[in-house]
């Protein structure tokens, strides 16, 4: 896994692209998705980490859509994900994660409007695995996150578990559809779907 630094320059041309996709006023447009893989070894490089004598974590910047990042900070076994550009520059955003230990997938389904600007990303749909912790299993939930543009906010919209529950993946179209672009992020309660397996314990850091 690479250790350097992102390019600033790299950086800053990405926020002035996403600062024309965003400019000027326009009407609603089609919404469809696009897919991006996610592999750290190779889509990411690490800003900052330790071993486990520091405490075993690292913030990462990765590669996203169309110049979209995606920042994954990981600890303890457990990963906390940011979908688009950080508040204030802030390469390790306010963590939102699992109580037990989880993991990503490699996929991320952006779901994406497109108008006469062009295409813009305004949510994701991440696949997590979240250990129960009781010698149960897995449990497999659909993540829905609002993408953050350049000066807003990202954060988490909504929960569609997986496991038991066979219309996952069109849930969590519907809560990114209908809930993302106007969510107030840690101020609008997420959406929460399930079928026939409880939501496991999430967590969310105080300012």
């Amino acid at each position: 896994m690479s250790t350097r630094f992102p390019s600033m320059r790299l950086w800053r041309a990405a926020l002035a692209s996403a600062a024309v996709l965003t400019a000027g006023p326009a009407a609603a447009g089609n919404i469809s998705s696009e897919y991006t893989k996610l592999v750290a070894e190779r889509d990411c490089s690490v800003v900052s980490a330790a071993g486990e004598e520091g405490g075993d974590w690292a913030n990462l910047v990765c590669n996203g859509y169309r110049g979209f990042p995606v920042m994954i900070a990981y600890s303890d076994l457990r990963e906390s994900l940011h979908y688009g550009f950080p508040p204030a520059g802030d390469l390790a955003p306010r963590w939102e994660s699992f109580g037990g230990f989880n993991s990503t997938g490699d996929t991320i389904e952006w779901r994406i409007e497109t108008d006469d600007d062009g295409p813009l990303p305004f949510a994701t749909i991440h696949r997590w695995t979240i250990s129960r912790g009781d010698g149960d299993g897995e449990v497999q939930v659909l993540v829905v996150e609002k993408v953050a543009l350049p000066g807003g906010e990202g954060c988490v919209v909504g929960y569609v578990v997986a496991t038991g529950n066979g219309s996952a993946n069109e849930q969590a179209r519907e809560v990114a559809d209908g809930f993302a672009r106007d969510f107030a992020c840690f101020v609008d309660p997420p959406e929460i779907r399930k079928g026939s397996v409880e939501l496991p314990q999430t967590y969310v850091a105080q300012q």
